[in-house]
C-alpha cells in the first residue's frame, strides 16, 4: 500500500461499501483494507484525499444519499447474521429461556421467586409478596421471566434484530451497561406504577434499544443502527395499542405497558447522552 494515500480510518463494524461503490463510479482509484483493527480507504492519488473526505463526511451528514442497487446490493455484508460478533445479546436470550424454563418447568417455587422484582410465597393459592430488602439483583433479573411461548419468542427475536446491531457498533462493555440500565428502569418503572406484583419479560429492555438505536444515530451518524421508520410505527402503535388496554381486552392477559414506556424513555436517553459523547469527543477528523 506504499503508493496509495491514507484518507479515512474508521471503525470494522461500519459499511463502506456505498462509499467505495461511488468512488468507483467517480473514477477515484482507492482501496479498503483492515490495519490495526481500523478499516483504512486510501487513494492512488494524493489530490484526491481532500475530495474523498469532503464526500465521506457528507454521506455521514446525511447530506449526500449513496444507493446500492444489482450486484452491488447483493453483496453487501449482512450484519445481522454474524451471530458471532453479538455474545451479549446471545446470553441475554439464552438467559431469558432459561428464566421461562423456570416459569414452566416443574421447578420449586422459590427458585422462582429469587428472580421477581420482590419475593413472594403462595399462601391459599395467592401470591404474596414481601419487601426487597437489600437483595439489590431483583432490580434487574424480572427481565429473564417469560411467560408464555409468544413472550419468550417474540422479545429475543426483537432482541436479536435490535440488540446484535447495538452491540456491534457500540461493544461488550457497553452492551452490557446498557442492558442493566434499561433493565432497572423498565422494572422500577413498572413497580412504581402497578405495585408488587408477578412481572417480567425482556420487553423493557427490547424498547430500550429502540429508542437507543432511533436517537444515537441523530447525534452520531455513524453508527448505522438506525430503524426503519416502518419498523418505528409499528413497534410505537404497538405500544399504543397496549396501553389503551386493547391486547388485555382481546383476552392476551396483562401487559407491563409502564416498563415498555420506561424503557423506551431510558433508551431514547442513553442514546442522546452516548450519541453526543462519541461526536464530541471520539469523531476524530481524518
Amino acid at each position: 500500500m506504499s503508493d496509495f494515500h491514507t484518507v479515512l480510518k474508521v471503525d470494522l463494524e461500519e459499511n463502506l461499501l456505498p462509499l467505495s461503490a461511488l468512488l468507483h463510479q467517480r473514477g477515484v482509484a482507492h482501496r479498503v483494507f483492515e490495519e490495526n483493527g481500523r478499516q483504512v480507504v486510501a487513494v492512488a492519488r494524493a489530490e484526491q484525499a481532500q475530495q474523498v473526505a469532503d464526500l465521506y463526511r457528507a454521506w455521514r451528514a446525511g447530506e449526500l444519499r449513496i444507493e446500492l442497487t444489482g450486484r452491488r446490493a447483493a453483496d453487501a455484508p449482512h450484519s445481522g447474521k454474524r451471530w458471532r460478533d453479538a455474545p451479549i445479546t446471545l446470553a441475554l436470550i439464552a438467559l431469558s429461556i432459561l428464566g421461562f424454563a423456570l416459569v414452566y418447568l416443574p421447578t420449586p417455587v422459590q427458585w422462582l421467586g429469587y428472580l421477581t422484582f420482590t419475593p413472594f410465597r403462595v399462601v391459599d393459592d395467592s401470591a404474596v409478596f414481601g419487601s426487597m430488602g437489600g437483595q439489590y439483583w431483583r432490580l434487574i433479573t424480572p427481565a429473564f421471566l417469560h411467560f408464555g411461548w409468544l413472550h419468550i419468542v417474540f422479545n429475543s427475536l426483537w432482541l436479536w434484530e435490535l440488540g446484535a446491531k447495538v452491540e456491534r457498533v457500540m461493544g461488550r462493555f457497553n452492551m452490557v451497561l446498557l442492558f442493566l440500565v434499561i433493565a432497572l428502569v423498565s422494572n422500577a418503572s413498572q413497580f412504581a406504577f402497578g405495585g408488587p406484583a408477578l412481572f417480567g419479560g425482556m420487553s423493557g429492555v427490547v424498547y430500550g434499544l429502540l429508542g437507543f438505536s432511533w436517537v444515537a444515530p441523530l447525534l452520531q451518524p455513524r453508527w448505522t443502527i438506525r430503524p426503519t421508520p416502518v419498523l418505528m410505527l409499528f413497534m410505537v402503535g404497538w405500544l399504543v395499542v397496549c396501553m389503551v388496554g386493547l391486547v388485555e381486552l382481546a383476552g392476551f392477559g396483562a401487559i407491563a405497558n409502564a416498563a415498555h414506556l420506561g424503557g423506551l424513555l431510558c433508551g431514547g436517553a442513553l442514546g442522546a447522552i452516548f450519541g453526543l459523547a462519541s461526536r464530541l469527543s471520539q469523531e476524530q477528523p481524518p
